[in-house]
């Protein structure tokens, strides 16, 4: 008797596998080593595989599609409830197996090779960026115990580290000087690998007719039109509305309720937090700009922000931005900020 559905628990060197029949009967759990896994998949009929999304997920999933088989990512919190017992490779993936039959599950889109490089591209100058925030912080500390303070701006501390390095005068020892100066170095280097990483990113921007595409909206630029595109794919067509895009970035609600007494919270900030901090850094910059422009969206900013505190309205014209981009990559269409206005809808 076939197999029809596996759950396959990941790991770096050992995999666990639970198969089960049409009578959802269990006829396969067998712990496999990585150098096993391909050949034993190999010689199956194709079926339909769960993972967890975690670790090497995409790049095994794609594998086994290459073999036919059907291969569908699950949320790990999504399985957790599945587990029966304690947790062991075994317990897993008997509730990957399970949970991937389940008819109302969600699943995480499957990532292609040129999304994971812009990914990882992203991933690389975000850890930069915070290398480099280190970096100045550790600078104005240490000159802080020497007397010496400089403006918080990244730009103040670059112009001033030469001139504190070649007063003679400001009390600073030739031993600080030293370490003073390959922190200056460190800080060069960091800013240099972050130039280069913000030119690939805007080459990658330009070279994609979807990232393009979402460089017309308001507040989005390089970096958030390809981290988009990195994170939901050129078509999103994963997301049957443009809530559940902004649902998934975590810029809606969150929701407490029970009795039949709705109670509706902040922002649920479930997703991926460097798109929604883009989203919202940019929503932050339309909002400063929109006071005396007349356009549809400028006014209905104007409007919230009259009833609201600014912050709140950032957030509003984030979860609007993150709508108008699954309408632009869903329909492939262009921006058109009088979309709907000749039917007399509201923004």
């Amino acid at each position: 008797m076939s197999i029809i559905r596996i759950g396959l628990d990941l790991a770096k060197t050992v995999f666990q596998i639970h198969g089960v029949n049409h009578k959802e009967e269990v006829i396969c759990t067998r712990q496999l080593r990585r150098s096993q896994l391909l050949d034993f998949f190999k010689k199956l009929t194709p079926c339909l595989i769960g993972m967890e999304a975690c670790s090497g997920a995409h790049h095994w999933a794609r594998q086994l599609q290459l073999m036919g088989h059907t291969v569908k990512l699950i949320a790990p919190q999504f399985v957790k409830p599945y587990v029966k017992g304690n947790k062991n490779d075994a317990n897993d993936a008997a509730a990957i197996c399970e949970a991937v039959g389940r008819p109302s599950m969600r699943f995480v889109p499957l990532k292609t090779i040129a999304q994971q490089d812009l990914q990882a591209l992203h991933r690389i100058r975000s850890e930069l960026v915070q290398q480099r925030t280190a970096k100045v912080n550790q600078i104005r500390g240490l000159l802080g115990e020497y007397g010496i303070v400089t403006a918080q701006r990244i730009e103040s501390l670059r112009k001033a580290l030469p001139e504190l390095l070649e007063d003679a005068e400001n009390g600073l020892t030739p031993d600080f000087r030293a370490l003073l100066n390959g922190l200056r170095d460190d800080l060069v280097y960091l800013d240099e690998r972050i130039a280069t990483a913000d030119k690939q990113v805007q080459q990658q921007a330009r070279e994609n007719t979807q990232a393009l595409r979402l460089q017309q909206l308001r507040g989005i630029g390089p970096i958030t039109a390809t981290a988009l595109i990195a994170a939901i794919g050129q078509d999103a067509h994963h997301f049957k509305r443009g809530r559940d895009l902004a649902a998934w970035i975590g810029l809606t609600p969150g929701q407490h309720s029970s009795g039949g007494k709705e109670r509706l919270l902040g922002i649920s900030k479930r997703g991926d937090t460097y798109l929604r901090t883009l989203l919202i850094h940019g929503a932050r910059a339309v909002v400063k700009t929109a006071l005396g422009k007349t356009d549809r969206l400028s006014v209905w900013i104007q409007s919230l922000c009259s009833r609201r505190n600014k912050n709140i309205a950032a957030v509003a014209l984030a979860n609007k931005t993150a709508r108008m981009v699954w309408a632009l990559l869903s329909r492939d269409m262009d921006y058109d900020p009088d979309f709907g206005l000749a039917r007399g809808e509201v923004v």
